[in-house]
């Protein structure tokens, strides 16, 4: 696969696009929420429901190397975007696959992506 095929699998993709919008608005409520209440509460729980199969062992991992630690901000945000891209590159390859595209394009000797 190339850097081609990988954006276009990632971003391209309607369902991958689509699921990148929804954590897009998760993400832009939560920061809202959290800049303007006083008490934003547990806002940032539902961009992690986003990322939630991948971000869970991410998290567990995480915190089995910290220990009791918490992770600092900017890391609690590295993991939830590259676990999100992971997922919607996953998405758009099933979808992409699922479809038949993959296959045909290797099997026909198509433009390599």
């Amino acid at each position: 696969m190339t850097a081609r095929t990988l954006v276009r699998l990632t971003f391209a993709n309607p369902a991958s696009a689509i699921y990148l919008g929804l954590v897009g608005a998760a993400v832009a409520v939560a920061t809202g929420v959290t800049l303007f209440s006083p008490d934003p509460g547990f806002v940032w729980v539902l961009p992690a429901l986003f990322a939630f199969p991948l971000f869970l062992f991410v998290t567990l991992a995480h915190g089995a190397a910290l220990g009791d630690g918490q992770p600092a901000t900017w890391l609690f945000l590295a993991e939830l975007i590259l676990c999100v891209l992971a997922q919607a590159l996953a998405l758009g390859t099933i979808v992409e696959a699922s479809r038949g595209r993959l296959h045909r394009r290797r099997r026909t000797g198509g433009p390599a992506d």
